[in-house]
């Protein structure tokens, strides 16, 4: 039971932490530093639960989180600078990795449905806390806003969540994880033909490194899963 509620509290420490780093900072360094997950997930395997790692793995790992710096982060690379929110951005990174170690052993005991009810509730739970004890409200807000929070609860949360859920009785976190740097290079694809963005060269440059990596971290895999033998 310890391991769903972990994870709940893991996602609200994510997403609480996230939102409030945009205060502070700007909306590509919060989403590059969020994007650190899949460091502190591979560390948290091979520290905690002692999963062997091989070079394959970490060459991947490099070049996936490399390729998210380039896609991302263009503006950090010609303007380095780190202030509060990029601390708040980077503990997030922390907190999104730990919600895949909690969930991968949770999903060890539970099925994605309730492993995603009990982390659901555990995550609201926490927020609520949090929030009143930052006397922050939790009513008057607009209709709109309240049809904008619904739609990330339903699209974002509930279908996101439980997909990963899902993967992550399949595979483990550190597969998963890295796979999931896919979001920024999918990001750039589609801001193509509905925003009209052309990326640059840097950023398709990190896509096409990001895409490598992540082919790469799942070749390791493969390449460690036992054969099984031609009936």
């Amino acid at each position: 039971m310890i391991f769903p509620l972990l994870a709940g509290f893991f996602t609200a420490c994510d997403l609480g932490l996230w939102t409030t780093s945009l205060d502070y900072t700007t909306a590509s360094n919060a989403t590059l530093l969020g994007n650190t997950s899949p460091l502190w997930v591979a560390l948290g395997a091979w520290l905690i639960f002692r999963e062997k790692l091989s070079r394959h793995f970490w060459l991947g790992l490099i070049l996936a989180l490399m390729g998210a710096l380039l896609i991302m982060g263009t503006d950090f690379i010609l303007h380095p600078r780190f202030g509060i929110g990029d601390v708040l951005a980077l503990s997030t990174g922390f907190f999104y990795g730990s919600y895949f170690l909690a969930t991968q052993r949770s999903r060890e005991k539970f099925d994605p449905i309730v492993h995603t009810w009990l982390t659901g509730c555990s995550a609201s739970l926490t927020l609520l806390i949090i929030n009143l004890m930052l006397g922050h409200p939790i009513s008057g807000y607009s209709t709109r806003s309240w049809i904008v929070f619904f739609s990330t609860a339903i699209v974002s949360q509930i279908i996101g969540y439980m997909s990963l859920a899902y993967a992550l009785g399949h595979l483990p976190a550190r597969i998963v994880s890295p796979t999931m740097i896919l979001q920024p290079v999918l990001t750039t694809i589609l801001a193509i033909p509905l925003l009209g963005e052309i990326p640059t060269l840097w950023q398709g440059t990190g896509g096409l490194i990001a895409l490598g990596g992540i082919y790469v971290v799942n070749q390791s895999h493969n390449r460690s899963q036992p054969e099984t033998p031609n009936a």
